[in-house]
C-alpha cells in the first residue's frame, strides 16, 4: 500500500482537509492541491500507458519458429483464498497465463510443463494458488501428472529458485517463460539470476499498442494500472539491489 501513487494521492487529500480543520490553512491547502491536481493529471493524461508500455514492449511476443520443450508458467493469475473458500478456481485480470500454459500443454504434448505458485503473499499458511489450477486444468481435460506443480513460492523470486530447486535445470537448457508482460522483465532477470536460460512469452497485456482505445478506460481502472506499474518498475530496481536480478532492465 504505501508504495502505491493513489494511495499517497488519496493520503494527500485527506490530510490537506485535516490541517486545515486544524487551522493550518496555507499547508492544508497546499497538500490538498498536491492530491487532486496528481489525481487530475491522471484522468487527462494516459499516465497508465506511459508507465505501462515500456514494461510490457520489452520482450516480444513468442516467435513460432522456437523450438517448445520446455515451458514455466508462473502464478499470481488465481485468487487461492477465494478458490479454497468457494471450492471453485477464481481467475484474476492474469487468467491469460492459465490460458497460456493449457493452450502450451495442449499444443506441444511431449513439452515439459511447470507451474509455480504457492500462497498469497499475505497469507504464506494459507491455501496455494497449484491446487485451484491443476483442477482447472484436470476440467479443461490435462491429465493429472502432464504439469509439474510447484506449490510454495510466494514471490518471483522464489519462483525461480524453488523452480530451480525441483527441476534442476542443466547448461543450455532453453525454457519458455510464461507470465503477464509487464511482469515479464523482472520475471525473466529473477530466472537468469538462478540460473535458467529463459524465452519470454509475454501474455495478459494491460497497454494498447494503438493510441485510438487510450482513453476508453475508467479513472478507477486507470489508478490500479498505475499501481501496477509503479510495482514493476520499483521490484526491477529492488531485484537488482538484492542480487536477484541479472540486470536493472532485463532485454531479450
Amino acid at each position: 500500500m504505501l508504495l502505491s501513487p493513489g494511495f499517497w494521492l488519496a493520503l494527500c487529500c485527506g490530510l490537506g482537509v485535516l490541517l486545515q480543520v486544524a487551522g493550518r490553512r496555507r499547508a492544508g491547502v497546499s497538500l490538498g492541491v498536491l492530491g487532486v491536481a496528481g489525481f487530475a493529471v491522471i484522468a487527462a493524461l494516459p499516465i497508465d500507458q506511459w508507465l505501462l508500455a515500456p514494461l510490457e514492449n520489452r520482450f516480444p511476443p513468442l516467435s513460432p519458429a522456437i523450438k517448445i520443450e520446455r515451458v514455466i508458467v508462473l502464478g499470481g493469475a488465481i485468487d487461492a483464498a477465494l478458490s479454497a473458500d468457494r471450492d471453485s478456481p477464481s481467475l484474476n485480470g492474469a487468467a491469460a497465463r492459465i490460458t497460456a500454459m493449457i493452450a502450451l500443454a495442449r499444443a506441444y504434448p511431449e513439452a515439459r510443463v511447470v507451474f509455480t505458485g504457492g500462497p498469497m503473499p499475505n497469507r504464506p499458511d494459507g491455501p496455494s494458488e497449484a491446487a485451484p489450477v491443476r483442477a482447472l486444468a484436470n476440467t479443461l481435460g490435462i491429465a493429472d501428472g502432464r504439469i509439474l506443480y510447484e506449490d510454495r513460492s510466494l514471490t518471483t523470486w522464489q519462483n525461480a529458485t524453488l523452480t530451480r530447486d525441483v527441476l534442476h535445470p542443466a547448461s543450455g537448457e532453453e525454457w519458455v517463460l510464461v507470465t503477464s508482460a509487464a511482469h515479464m522483465p523482472r520475471s525473466v532477470g529473477a530466472f537468469r539470476a538462478a540460473g535458467f536460460k529463459v524465452v519470454a512469452d509475454p501474455v495478459s497485456y494491460k497497454s494498447f499498442a494503438s493510441a485510438d482505445h487510450r482513453g476508453s478506460r475508467g479513472f478507477g481502472e486507470r489508478l490500479a494500472l498505475i499501481d501496477t506499474a509503479a510495482h514493476e518498475w520499483l521490484g526491477l530496481a529492488y531485484y537488482r539491489l538484492m542480487g536477484r536480478s541479472s540486470a536493472w532492465f532485463p532485454a531479450p
